[in-house]
């Protein structure tokens, strides 16, 4: 029981750390009606290439609005400010930007901070179910 209690201690301390040093932005972007379907697949093989390829990518979650599928929201979480910076600079990003470049007419980064750092840990084990 001790050694669990402790594993537990050192399992919150170190979420607790990470989620310090993350980096949080929603992306908002609204693409050109006459490229949705190809920004739409360009974007969804970008985000699945930058969480399963990099280490420090947390997630790359696109959404669009029901109502106006040209307006993109991306949520994005990196494990710190150095993943965002080398995530800039894959092979992947740069064919997703140089690619998409003349599809989008606007974008918007928020950066965000997170509230409950402690349940983002729930959220993702979830969603493995």
């Amino acid at each position: 029981m001790k050694y669990i209690l402790a594993f537990l201690l050192f399992s919150y301390s170190n979420v607790s750390a990470q989620s310090k040093d993350m980096m949080i932005r929603i992306s908002e972007i609204e693409i050109d009606s006459n490229y949705l379907n190809e920004y739409n697949t360009i974007l969804k093989e970008e985000s699945r290439a930058s969480v399963q390829l990099e280490s420090g990518v947390i997630a790359i979650y696109p959404m669009y609005q029901k109502a106006n599928p040209t307006q993109i929201r991306i949520l994005e979480i990196y494990a710190n400010r150095e993943a965002y910076e080398a995530h800039l600079k894959t092979p992947h990003f740069q064919k997703y930007k140089t690619t998409t470049l003349k599809m989008v007419k606007s974008l918007k980064l928020i950066d965000m901070n997170n509230i409950d750092s402690e349940t983002m840990v729930d959220i993702f084990r979830k969603i493995k179910q």
